[in-house]
């Protein structure tokens, strides 16, 4: 094929090409948006306060609860990421509004957050722009020439069981708690202000309930939407043949068309994490509302040659540790061995 026969190969396709392409997706409607709403933060808070009212009664059925609280919890945090992408209202302000009120349900602050998102979607797939709002990935030269410390804190940080299971706790607690003196003094005052207000309604509700029930009925939740937004990031970008290139030959298109899974997902899953398995379509073009994502990709044939991951590839590709730069793929610590 021909250069213009293959459109799914960004460099050969100019930017005003899909921008015009997509622009009829890129429309936030507000009843939809509303929709949205009703069926993420809505029944997320019932479900919290049903789990309050079963702990006297029994914790194991208030725990039953909080499969499907954490369920809605994460479909949240998609509405919380679509305002920072400012695709989820019609209105810049009102997209700035809401995103910071979803980030005191989410435990996020709205401004740095959508900061270091936005330099994510400019550096995905850049080697020499590696290391903010990114999974951390060596490239098995890196690796090899690491003294043992940096190896053992990477295979740790690499870990399932540290990546699903304290990376949450980091992600939602520790992390978007602390900021850089670096920032901008915005993003600063947002983080201190978010953090400021959770304090404050934590501690009321604690005050309200008790911190052991506070603790039982917003920690499970939090923890398992946390495991499962954690594993989503990571297989939107970690599979086999993932895409990576230096500066040089960086191209946003082919990092979003080729470096962004297209993650399908059973229809109950898909409505949980609102449409984010169709992160090709939302890194070529970030104004696309989530629920307008499955649409955009049915209807150009630019998507129907992108990296297809089934959630059982998904699972699997938790494997893959390192970028081999001369095989051009993500490869296993064995794999990285024997090539060695």
């Amino acid at each position: 094929m021909t250069c213009e026969q293959r459109p799914w190969q960004g460099r050969s396709v100019p930017r005003a090409f899909w921008r015009e392409a997509l622009a009829p997706y890129a429309q936030p409607r507000l009843g939809r948006s509303l929709l949205d709403l009703a069926t993420s933060v809505v029944p997320y808070l019932v479900l919290t306060v049903l789990m309050y009212g079963q702990l006297a009664e029994s914790y194991l059925l208030a725990l039953a609860l909080a499969l499907p609280a954490s369920g809605f919890l994460l479909r949240t945090y998609i509405m919380f990421h679509d305002c920072a992408h400012g695709s989820f209202l019609p209105w810049r302000r009102a997209n700035e509004w809401l995103g910071v009120a979803l980030g005191l349900i989410v435990y996020s602050p709205f401004l740095s957050w959508r900061h270091s998102h936005a330099v994510h979607h400019a550096t995905a797939g850049d080697l020499d722009r590696r290391g903010v709002g990114d999974v951390l990935t060596l490239t098995v030269a890196e690796y090899a020439s690491s003294g043992w410390r940096r190896r053992l804190a990477y295979r740790l940080f690499r870990n399932p069981l540290v990546m699903f299971g304290v990376g949450p706790v980091y992600a939602l607690v520790v992390q978007p708690r602390l900021v850089s003196r670096s920032a901008r003094p915005r993003i600063r005052r947002s983080v201190a202000a978010t953090n400021i207000a959770l304090a404050v309604l934590v501690t009321a509700l604690c005050a309200l309930v008790g911190w052991r029930a506070f603790l039982l009925v917003q920690m499970p939740p939090a923890l398992l939407a946390g495991a499962a937004g954690v594993w989503l990031f990571y297989v939107q970008h970690q599979f086999e043949d993932t895409y990576w290139q230096s500066a040089p030959d960086w191209s946003y298109a082919d990092a979003a068309l080729r470096g962004s899974s297209y993650l399908k997902l059973p229809p109950l899953l898909q409505f949980f994490t609102g449409n984010i398995g169709l992160h090709h379509v939302h890194h070529l073009s970030t104004r696309i509302p989530n629920y307008n994502l499955q649409r955009a990709h049915d209807d150009n044939p630019i998507f129907h040659d992108v990296p297809t991951l089934s959630l059982a590839d998904g699972l699997r590709a938790v494997r893959l540790k390192l970028w081999d730069e001369e095989r051009g793929r993500l490869v296993t610590f064995a794999q990285a061995r024997s090539s060695a």
